[in-house]
């Protein structure tokens, strides 16, 4: 049977079509806007951060970095949200110790998995805690001397946090258990209401992020005994670290990163993360969140960070297995 001259023609042009479009480059990464998912409220210290970063990414990466707030079930429902997005690199979670390690392990049901839904990219900064009394009713000045007036007031004193399984909540048990003291435990609806009860002398001790106590303690209002880091803190020199009060091997923060839906392509993955990296490396970034009380940590690999959420992971399981903390 004949082919007809003008159907050839069509065969060998469809396939030179095919190939060129084949051996064209790919479309560069990023050809539009991405979007930042915030699991926080807006307005809050965490938005806060989440805003200078999407600015910072925006330089970068040449296309507008959109935060889109979705808080909610402890991080879950915004974590829940990235995890289902197409892996494209345009739907980025502004991910934390909650929604990376925490909620796996405090739900026996969770929408997500981050081993199986998320690519981890970089972590951002850490959310130091400082051990904070009300000076006007507790006199203690040192850890060492406000365990000496615990001691002697057994099941009488209390302790503050912002919920069941939040970081501030784990950080008080760590230390409970590692000090042998006794402190009910009485949750908030937020640190505002923590630090009224902390100042009205409801509770007697509080575990509160640094950049919501540090004003009181400037003014005089608090005294802070101690802070979770591994090291001193640049905005309060003067405060021992827990682990240097007597208690080696203590650390306790929340922390903040970048992750992508699993199933993101590597190249892009790759990008992220150098462009992560130039973050972290600018000087005024790191400023800003130094200033907010934050502990900015270095530029890092993507191996760097897994392995860091593979540690967290073991370490926080522990404390949560044998307190049997649970949000079910």
């Amino acid at each position: 049977m004949k082919i007809r001259q003008g159907c050839i023609a069509s065969i060998i042009y469809g396939v030179i079509a095919a190939f060129a479009f084949a051996s064209a480059p790919l479309q560069a990464y990023p050809d539009k806007p991405v979007k930042l998912i915030v699991p926080y409220p807006p307005g809050g210290a965490t938005d806060m951060v989440g805003r200078v970063l999407a600015e910072q990414l925006r330089k970068d990466l040449g296309q507008p970095v959109v935060v889109e707030n979705k808080p909610g079930a402890n991080t879950a429902i915004g974590a829940a949200l990235v995890a289902a997005a197409a892996p494209d690199g345009y739907t980025i979670l502004f991910a934390s110790s909650a929604s990376l390690v925490l909620n796996p392990l405090l739900r026996s049901k969770l929408s997500y998995d981050p081993e199986r839904d998320f690519a981890p990219i970089a972590r951002l900064a850490g959310v130091p805690l400082v051990m904070v009394v009300n000076p006007s009713v507790v006199p203690a000045k040192t850890i060492g001397e406000f365990l000496s007036y615990a001691k002697t007031r057994p099941v009488s004193l209390s302790y503050a946090s912002v919920g069941i399984g939040n970081p501030i909540h784990l950080a008080t048990e760590l230390f409970k258990s590692q000090s042998g003291i006794e402190l009910l435990h009485v949750p908030y609806n937020g640190s505002a209401p923590a630090l009224l009860a902390l100042m009205a002398g409801d509770v007697q001790v509080f575990f509160d992020v640094v950049s919501t106590s540090l004003p009181h303690i400037r003014s005089g209002k608090l005294r802070a005994l101690g802070v979770t880091t591994r090291e001193r803190m640049k905005v309060l020199p003067e405060v021992p670290t827990i682990a240097e009060s007597g208690y080696p091997g203590y650390e306790a923060a929340a922390w903040y990163a970048i992750a992508v839906p699993k199933k993101t392509p590597p190249e892009i993955v790759t990008q992220l993360n150098a462009s992560i990296n130039k973050v972290l490396a600018d000087r005024a970034f790191r400023d800003q969140l130094e200033n907010l009380g934050l502990v900015v940590y270095a530029p890092n690999t993507l191996r760097e960070f897994a392995d860091f959420i593979a540690k967290e992971h073991v370490a926080w399981q522990k404390l949560i297995k044998d307190k049997q903390i649970s949000l079910d």
